[in-house]
Protein backbone atom coordinates (compact mmCIF):
# COMPACT_ATOMS: atom_id res chain seq x y z
CA UNK A 1 0.00 0.00 0.00
CA UNK A 2 2.76 2.41 0.97
CA UNK A 3 6.10 1.36 -0.60
CA UNK A 4 8.61 4.11 0.56
CA UNK A 5 8.55 7.21 2.02
CA UNK A 6 10.96 10.43 0.34
CA UNK A 7 11.11 13.08 2.76
CA UNK A 8 12.35 15.36 5.51
CA UNK A 9 13.70 13.82 8.81
CA UNK A 10 12.06 15.96 11.75
CA UNK A 11 12.68 13.35 14.69
CA UNK A 12 14.73 10.62 14.60
CA UNK A 13 14.98 8.14 17.85
CA UNK A 14 16.54 4.71 17.79
CA UNK A 15 13.19 2.89 17.62
CA UNK A 16 11.53 5.61 15.16
CA UNK A 17 11.15 8.45 13.26
CA UNK A 18 8.92 11.38 12.16
CA UNK A 19 9.26 12.23 8.32
CA UNK A 20 7.69 14.72 6.62
CA UNK A 21 6.29 13.85 3.11
CA UNK A 22 4.37 16.91 1.52
CA UNK A 23 3.20 18.00 4.77
CA UNK A 24 2.13 15.48 5.90
CA UNK A 25 4.21 13.87 9.13
CA UNK A 26 4.43 9.95 9.33
CA UNK A 27 5.77 8.24 12.13
CA UNK A 28 7.77 4.43 11.13
CA UNK A 29 8.70 2.11 13.30
CA UNK A 30 12.75 1.32 12.57
CA UNK A 31 15.89 -0.87 13.46
CA UNK A 32 18.98 0.16 15.08
CA UNK A 33 20.32 -0.61 11.86
CA UNK A 34 18.42 1.50 9.80
CA UNK A 35 18.93 4.46 12.77
CA UNK A 36 22.79 4.05 11.42
CA UNK A 37 22.39 4.39 8.11
CA UNK A 38 20.00 7.64 8.48
CA UNK A 39 21.37 9.28 11.63
CA UNK A 40 23.46 11.74 9.44
CA UNK A 41 20.95 12.44 6.97
CA UNK A 42 17.64 14.75 6.57
CA UNK A 43 16.47 14.42 3.65
CA UNK A 44 15.77 10.57 3.12
CA UNK A 45 14.00 7.57 1.70
CA UNK A 46 12.76 4.51 3.18
CA UNK A 47 11.23 1.78 2.15
CA UNK A 48 8.07 0.96 3.89
CA UNK A 49 5.89 -1.69 5.38
CA UNK A 50 2.24 -0.99 6.41
CA UNK A 51 0.91 -3.21 8.86
CA UNK A 52 -3.16 -2.87 9.56
CA UNK A 53 -5.01 -4.52 12.69
CA UNK A 54 -7.98 -4.07 13.74
CA UNK A 55 -7.56 -1.21 16.05
CA UNK A 56 -3.97 0.38 14.32
CA UNK A 57 -1.80 1.09 11.23
CA UNK A 58 1.74 0.97 11.51
CA UNK A 59 4.43 1.85 9.55
CA UNK A 60 8.16 -0.07 9.35
CA UNK A 61 10.60 1.02 7.72
CA UNK A 62 14.00 0.01 6.42
CA UNK A 63 17.02 1.61 4.44
CA UNK A 64 17.80 -0.93 1.94
CA UNK A 65 16.04 -3.95 -0.08
CA UNK A 66 18.02 -6.56 1.76
CA UNK A 67 16.94 -5.72 5.44
CA UNK A 68 12.91 -5.41 3.95
CA UNK A 69 12.82 -8.91 2.45
CA UNK A 70 14.96 -9.98 5.81
CA UNK A 71 11.86 -8.52 7.80
CA UNK A 72 9.23 -9.81 5.79
CA UNK A 73 10.49 -13.27 5.70
CA UNK A 74 10.54 -12.68 9.32
CA UNK A 75 6.95 -11.66 9.94
CA UNK A 76 5.49 -14.48 7.73
CA UNK A 77 6.55 -17.58 10.43
CA UNK A 78 3.35 -18.08 12.71
CA UNK A 79 4.61 -16.14 16.11
CA UNK A 80 6.96 -13.47 15.22
CA UNK A 81 5.02 -10.25 14.37
CA UNK A 82 6.69 -7.04 13.42
CA UNK A 83 7.93 -5.55 16.50
CA UNK A 84 9.10 -9.13 17.44
CA UNK A 85 11.18 -8.93 13.64
CA UNK A 86 12.16 -5.39 14.24
CA UNK A 87 13.41 -6.52 17.67
CA UNK A 88 15.41 -9.37 15.90
CA UNK A 89 16.59 -6.91 13.26
CA UNK A 90 17.90 -4.48 15.81
CA UNK A 91 20.07 -7.16 17.71
CA UNK A 92 21.54 -8.55 14.64
CA UNK A 93 22.72 -7.44 11.41
CA UNK A 94 21.57 -8.99 8.33
CA UNK A 95 25.00 -10.95 7.92
CA UNK A 96 24.81 -12.04 11.80
CA UNK A 97 20.97 -13.26 11.14
CA UNK A 98 22.01 -15.36 8.26
CA UNK A 99 24.61 -16.97 9.57
CA UNK A 100 23.07 -18.15 12.53
CA UNK A 101 20.08 -19.29 10.60
CA UNK A 102 22.71 -21.44 7.90
CA UNK A 103 24.42 -22.59 10.99
CA UNK A 104 21.15 -23.42 12.98
CA UNK A 105 22.89 -21.14 15.65
CA UNK A 106 19.48 -21.21 18.64
CA UNK A 107 21.42 -19.82 21.11
CA UNK A 108 21.86 -16.52 18.75
CA UNK A 109 18.67 -16.64 17.50
CA UNK A 110 17.41 -16.88 21.07
CA UNK A 111 19.57 -14.52 22.28
CA UNK A 112 17.38 -12.00 21.15
CA UNK A 113 14.66 -10.49 23.79
CA UNK A 114 11.41 -12.08 23.60
CA UNK A 115 12.62 -15.25 21.20
CA UNK A 116 12.31 -18.30 22.90
CA UNK A 117 13.55 -21.80 21.84
CA UNK A 118 10.63 -23.05 19.81
CA UNK A 119 10.51 -19.49 18.13
CA UNK A 120 14.34 -19.69 16.98
CA UNK A 121 13.93 -23.12 15.66
CA UNK A 122 11.28 -22.23 13.76
CA UNK A 123 12.57 -19.17 12.49
CA UNK A 124 15.78 -21.83 11.92
CA UNK A 125 13.66 -24.13 10.04
CA UNK A 126 11.25 -22.02 8.15
CA UNK A 127 13.78 -19.62 6.57
CA UNK A 128 17.08 -21.76 6.13
CA UNK A 129 16.25 -23.09 2.55
CA UNK A 130 14.85 -19.58 1.35
CA UNK A 131 18.29 -18.16 2.74
CA UNK A 132 20.76 -20.61 1.36
CA UNK A 133 19.20 -20.33 -2.35
CA UNK A 134 19.44 -16.24 -2.33
CA UNK A 135 23.22 -16.63 -0.84
CA UNK A 136 24.67 -14.96 2.38
CA UNK A 137 26.65 -12.31 0.54
CA UNK A 138 23.10 -10.36 -0.30
CA UNK A 139 23.30 -9.29 3.41
CA UNK A 140 26.75 -7.73 2.66
CA UNK A 141 25.12 -5.16 -0.15
CA UNK A 142 25.17 -2.56 3.49
CA UNK A 143 28.54 -2.00 2.35
CA UNK A 144 29.39 -0.31 -1.16
CA UNK A 145 31.05 -2.67 -3.18
CA UNK A 146 34.65 -1.48 -2.76
CA UNK A 147 33.76 -2.68 1.00
CA UNK A 148 32.69 -6.54 -0.57
CA UNK A 149 36.28 -6.57 -1.88
CA UNK A 150 37.75 -5.59 1.31
CA UNK A 151 35.96 -8.05 3.24
CA UNK A 152 36.50 -10.43 0.96
CA UNK A 153 40.04 -10.65 1.00
CA UNK A 154 40.54 -10.07 4.77
CA UNK A 155 38.19 -12.86 5.16
CA UNK A 156 40.10 -14.64 2.92
CA UNK A 157 43.25 -13.77 5.39
CA UNK A 158 41.93 -14.66 8.07
CA UNK A 159 40.68 -18.23 7.34
CA UNK A 160 44.12 -18.69 6.19
CA UNK A 161 45.71 -18.32 9.26
CA UNK A 162 42.94 -20.32 11.16
CA UNK A 163 40.26 -18.01 12.56
CA UNK A 164 36.97 -19.36 12.66
CA UNK A 165 35.23 -17.82 9.33
CA UNK A 166 32.00 -16.88 11.81
CA UNK A 167 33.78 -15.11 14.15
CA UNK A 168 35.91 -13.40 11.22
CA UNK A 169 32.99 -12.54 9.54
CA UNK A 170 31.43 -10.64 12.23
CA UNK A 171 34.35 -9.01 13.80
CA UNK A 172 35.39 -7.84 10.27
CA UNK A 173 31.87 -6.43 9.76
CA UNK A 174 31.79 -4.93 13.47
CA UNK A 175 35.14 -3.18 12.64
CA UNK A 176 34.57 -1.64 9.44
CA UNK A 177 30.91 -0.19 10.99
CA UNK A 178 33.59 1.39 13.66
CA UNK A 179 36.29 2.07 12.23
CA UNK A 180 34.33 3.33 9.04
CA UNK A 181 34.82 2.39 5.14
CA UNK A 182 38.55 3.92 4.86
CA UNK A 183 39.93 1.37 6.88
CA UNK A 184 43.46 -0.78 4.72
CA UNK A 185 42.87 -4.19 4.52
CA UNK A 186 46.64 -4.51 7.08
CA UNK A 187 44.39 -2.61 9.81
CA UNK A 188 41.28 -4.45 9.13
CA UNK A 189 43.32 -8.11 9.83
CA UNK A 190 45.07 -6.55 12.77
CA UNK A 191 42.31 -5.48 14.43
CA UNK A 192 40.29 -8.56 13.79
CA UNK A 193 43.48 -10.57 15.18
CA UNK A 194 43.24 -8.51 18.17
CA UNK A 195 39.59 -8.69 18.75
CA UNK A 196 38.98 -12.71 17.86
Amino acid sequence: MIDYLKGKLVLKEPTHVLMEVNGVGYRVNISLGTFSEIKDKEEITLLTYLHIKEDSHTLYGFANDSEKKMFLQLISINGVGPSTGLMIQSSLSAIELKQAILESDVATIQGVKGIGAKTAQRIILELRDKIAKSGIEEGAELFPESNNTLRKEALSALITLGINRSAAEKSIDRIIKSEGRDISLEDLIKLVLKNV
